[in-house]
């Protein structure tokens, strides 16, 4: 596996790649603190995975973000300093998919670098599911509600995907970070609450009063019941 970080701080650097190491030795680490140099080694490496931070000195995390997208679909992941959620969306909007607030843990790190490599190929045999007037298409990502298509982000699709196999159940917190991430983790169901809420804002006519995709306190998420069931 081939990680590029992109990351201006090196004690950060060194204790990510020690961690990469550790995990899977045959690892190769490229690391640049610049943006502008993290374009172009995205572009010229093609690594499997991309570490972002948001805060570096030459540009804006931001844009290079925008800039590796306009060319790759290959996984980013984006750093940033504290939970702040502002950034967390625009980040995912810019097409990030997922975050790591800093500092984390070692098992958080892994896990998500782990289930956004693994990502690639995970819909590859999965086929069409619907429910009421939802209907989703793993391979492409699309969510169809009625008459509406919406695109999904990877995590996002993994978390309507596992929803859409246990309709008439409530999804755990635990095994949709395990569909998501792999394994259930310290800070999953903080991480799992920000992608719901912006699953929410993108099929809910209402996100803050939602019908569609509803929480049960202390245990879970579920789809609600068509109207016809």
């Amino acid at each position: 596996m081939r990680v590029l970080i992109i990351e201006d701080d090196p004690e950060i650097v060194k204790a990510i790649s020690l961690s990469l190491k550790i995990r899977w030795p045959e690892t190769q680490i490229l690391s640049t603190h610049l943006g502008h140099k993290g374009i172009e080694l995205a572009k010229v490496e093609v690594p499997d995975i991309i570490i972002l931070d948001l805060g570096l000195p030459d540009m804006s995390g931001f844009d290079v973000l925008e800039k590796v997208r306009a060319f790759t679909s290959i996984p980013i992941i984006i750093l940033t300093v504290k939970a702040d959620e502002v950034n967390i969306v625009r980040g995912l909007e810019c097409g990030a998919d997922d975050y790591i607030v800093k500092p984390c843990s070692q098992l958080e790190l892994l896990a998500r670098v782990k289930a956004r490599v693994r990502d690639r190929s995970h819909f590859d045999q999965q086929s069409i599911l619907s429910y009421g007037a939802l209907r989703f298409d793993p391979l492409t990502r699309l969510l169809q509600i009625g008459d509406k298509e919406v695109g999904l982000t990877a995590i996002e699709s993994q978390i309507i995907y596992h929803l859409l196999r246990n309709t008439g159940h409530v999804a755990t917190y635990s095994s949709l970070a395990e569909e998501v991430w792999g394994e259930d983790y310290p800070g999953s169901i903080d991480s799992l609450r920000v992608h719901i809420r912006r699953l929410r804002g993108k099929i809910e006519a209402n996100p803050g009063n939602p019908k569609i995709i509803l929480n049960r306190a202390g245990i879970g998420y579920f789809l609600a019941k068509p109207d016809n069931a």
